[in-house]
This record gives structure tokens, C-alpha cells and sequence, in this order.
């Protein structure tokens, strides 16, 4: 009989974690702050020992908006130390809150020291409810996780039978279940059944080999982002100056712009001393790097959505504030 690879599994709790009033409690099940452990999960859904030798790690079951740079920190740590423990380790499993999962995802896809596929996952629905799709998602990372395909592929986001690249993927949708897209690329790949199939690779850099190292870091570069809307007046730009941050990403109008008032702001800005990044709010596209934006000192984001590009923008100006070498990164990963 052939061993089943050994997968690690780590539970930070989110709505996979999450035990609802009964098998209906689909929208409100946060209320009953019930969450399980990771060993508990993998309890309740006992097809996992199937796929994977699956090593349970605790780490502390939150919702996925209590996430942040610390936890990016010790989840780096963590799959260091658990790859240095287990060297026969074919991957690592995260089991995530879907609002901020595709944050944290990139932020390991650029920060990560071990040479695994790590894969995050999570659910629409939470384990105890009724037609929930915790328990495929789950046993789909953990294939995918195992996959020696899988390896060289920077961090990877599992739902829905759908694998996707952590830089591409964002979320689109409150409650529906193909929420998790890239959409201008589409998936990578998909898992059906045992199968765990790839069609295209992301070409952006990834961990490992990155010159993001946050292992010591206490916290990241204050980066805020300003969201732009008609009659916009630059009042937001200014006070996260006020504030103290060191760069500041324009979530602009659609074509990569924004209000005159705003333009003026994040003009002042970048003559403070700031990086100031223009993405767009459209969810799709490539910012070009315009004459306009050149003149006002502003980078272009590239595709990345603004929450990506304010994770990109932190940490880039831990190596560098160079205008320069900050628009290489952004074109690099």
C-alpha cells in the first residue's frame, strides 16, 4: 500500500472554522463565535485522512478581519519551522477567512522561505451548515498541496475546484460560492476529484528567493489607500499624511485617474516624501504609466488590485525608496 504524502494543515479559523446556531445559519453563523481547531476540522470532516497523512497545527481561530501583518509574520515562521520538522512535508494547507484571504495569501506569496507548495483555502458557508463546502475545499487543498506539480508555483488559492494564483485572485462576491476569480487571466487549474490538473503559470515572482524578508520586522511601512469617487477632494490623502504614512495607494477611477482636488493631494504627497502607487477600483486592468503620472511623480500599480498593491508598496519600501526601483518591483511582482 503506498503512503499518503504528508500535508500540514494550519487553522486560523474564518468561516471554515465556523459553527453556526444549525444546518440554515448560512449568513449569521459569526454570532455564535463558535470556532473550531484545526485538529477539530479535520474531525468533522473525516474524508481527509484519505488524501493526505494531514499534520494538524494549531494556531488561533479568528475571523479572517483580525488578520493582518503579524500573523504574516508568524505564518512565515510557522511553515519554516514545520518544513525544518517535517523533511518529508509535501506541502501546507491554511485554512483562512475568505475577506482577507487573498491579502494574506499574497503577502506569503512574497515573504515565504520554505521551497513547498503552500495552498489557502476556506468556504462560503460555514462546516455546519447544511450543502457547506468546507469539506471539498479542504480535501481539494490538500490534493492540490500534495501535487508534485503544485511545486514553483508561488503560493496558491483553492475554492470551488478551482486553483488560483495568490498575485491574481481577488474576491468577488459576498455569498455566492465562485467567488474567488482572477478576472483577467482565469484559474490556473483545477481539482477533480483525485485530479489535480494545471493549464498556464503565473509569471510574476514569487517567494521563495524574495528581498522581502519581515522575519524581524515589527511591523510594516505605514500604506494607506485612498478610494476615489466623483467630487473627490483629496481630504482622505491628506489626513493618511497626517497620519504619519510612508506611502499612499490611489484605488483611482477606471482608466487610472482621479479627481483634479485628489491629483493635487497626492501631488503634495509625493513632494512630502511618500510613495503614492495609482491603482484603479475596476478590479481589472493595467494602470498605464502615463505622462500625467510621471509628471506627478506617481507609480503605476500595474494589475494589481489596491489591496495587493498597498501589500506590494509595504513591502518594497523595507529595501527601498527609490522612485526607480520601486516601479521595478511593481513590474517584477
Amino acid at each position: 500500500m503506498t503512503a499518503l504524502p504528508k500535508v500540514a494543515f494550519i487553522g486560523t479559523g474564518g468561516t471554515l472554522s465556523s459553527v453556526g446556531r444549525d444546518g440554515l445559519d448560512i449568513l449569521d453563523y459569526t454570532a455564535t463565535g463558535e470556532r473550531l481547531e484545526a485538529e477539530e476540522i479535520l474531525a468533522r470532516i473525516p474524508e481527509t485522512r484519505a488524501v493526505a497523512e494531514v499534520v494538524a497545527v494549531r494556531y488561533r481561530a479568528v475571523t479572517s478581519p483580525g488578520v493582518g501583518f503579524s500573523d504574516w509574520r508568524t505564518l512565515v515562521l510557522l511553515c519554516e519551522r514545520l518544513a525544518r520538522e517535517h523533511p518529508d512535508l509535501a506541502g501546507i494547507v491554511i485554512g483562512h477567512g475568505t475577506a482577507t484571504l487573498e491579502e494574506t495569501a499574497y503577502a506569503l506569496s512574497l515573504t515565504l522561505t520554505v521551497d513547498l507548495p503552500v495552498v489557502l483555502v476556506g468556504s462560503q458557508r460555514p462546516i455546519s451548515a447544511l450543502s457547506s463546502d468546507a469539506g471539498l475545499n479542504l480535501v481539494a487543498a490538500l490534493r492540490t498541496a500534495a501535487a508534485p506539480d503544485s511545486r514553483g508555483r508561488g503560493v496558491l488559492v483553492v475554492l470551488n475546484d478551482e486553483i488560483q494564483a495568490a498575485r491574481e485572485v481577488t474576491k468577488t462576491s459576498v455569498a455566492r460560492m465562485q467567488t474567488f476569480r482572477t478576472p483577467d487571466f482565469g484559474v490556473l487549474g483545477q481539482v477533480d476529484g483525485p485530479h489535480v490538473r494545471y493549464y498556464r503559470r503565473a509569471e510574476r515572482r514569487h517567494a521563495p528567493g524574495t528581498p522581502f524578508d519581515i522575519r524581524d520586522l515589527d511591523a510594516l511601512p505605514r500604506v494607506d489607500i485612498a478610494y476615489s469617487h466623483a467630487d473627490a477632494d483629496g481630504t482622505a490623502v491628506r489626513a493618511f499624511v497626517q497620519a504619519g504614512a510612508r506611502g499612499i495607494v490611489s484605488a483611482g477611477l477606471a482608466p487610472g485617474m482621479t479627481t483634479p482636488a485628489e491629483a493635487e493631494a497626492l501631488a503634495r504627497a509625493v513632494e512630502a516624501g511618500l510613495a503614492v502607487v495609482q491603482s484603479t477600483r475596476a478590479g481589472s486592468g493595467v494602470v498605464p504609466p502615463t505622462r500625467r503620472l510621471a509628471e506627478l511623480g506617481i507609480l503605476s500599480a500595474d494589475n494589481l488590485t489596491p489591496q495587493k498593491a498597498r501589500i506590494l508598496l509595504a513591502l518594497a519600501l523595507t529595501v527601498t525608496r527609490d522612485p526607480a526601483a520601486l516601479a521595478e518591483i511593481f513590474s517584477v511582482y
